[in-house]
């Protein structure tokens, strides 16, 4: 990335998730740039997919022209010593300020998709369809899981990562199949309401 480029992108606030996962990953633990690849493909694969090794250096060279990481002298990794990315404190208050801030963005998605199915107010049926098919899709999507058992009992940090998806997945599918079911009961009531004829 050129001086001018990282001046320019050092100003505007950072918004890919990218981005801000691999900050995640170097606060976990420094390390060089392609054992941070494979470490990006383990733990975000499924939920984050990048197009390669390159994506994961570009965000490398933005999140060091930020400030928020620092390459140091590397160690010997094969014949060749490999210098190590570690975060600054400009990085880990970053990332700290950044997953409290989620909280207000996955609210606001949450009430977005509440309000765009409303549209269907004088459509009680098309919002009955909806609401079972993203039921369906919910319940599919809730029932996958990525890591065995068995990888997770090895590495105490990934046995962490699985137990504290599976109870967010197992509180997230409760709250979310009892909002679903007053949904449904809240449109099924309007559509056994008698039509209101128009007055114009």
């Amino acid at each position: 990335m050129s001086e001018r480029a990282a001046r320019k992108t050092a100003g505007r606030p950072m918004k890919s998730p990218v981005h801000w996962a691999l900050l995640g990953l170097v606060i976990d633990r420094s390390s060089y740039g392609l054992e941070l690849a494979k470490r990006f493909e383990r733990v975000y694969g499924e939920v984050l997919p990048v197009s390669g090794e390159s994506h994961v250096y570009y965000a490398l060279d933005a999140l060091q022209a930020r400030g928020m990481i620092e390459m140091v002298p590397g160690t010997e990794v094969g014949r060749q010593p490999k210098p190590h990315y570690r975060p600054t404190a400009v990085g880990k208050r970053s990332y700290e300020d950044w997953l409290v801030a989620q909280v207000d963005a996955e609210r606001l998605r949450q009430e977005l998709w509440v309000r765009q199915l409303a549209v269907f107010v004088h459509d009680p049926d098309a919002a009955l369809n909806v609401i079972g098919r993203f039921e369906h899709a919910y319940l599919k999507g809730a029932g996958h899981t990525r890591r065995s058992r068995e990888a997770s009992a090895a590495d105490s940090r990934a046995g962490l990562i699985d137990g504290l998806v599976s109870e967010h997945r197992r509180l997230a599918v409760g709250g979310m199949l009892s909002w679903l079911r007053y949904a449904h009961d809240s449109f099924e009531g309007l559509a056994r309401k008698p039509p209101v004829d128009d007055p114009s």
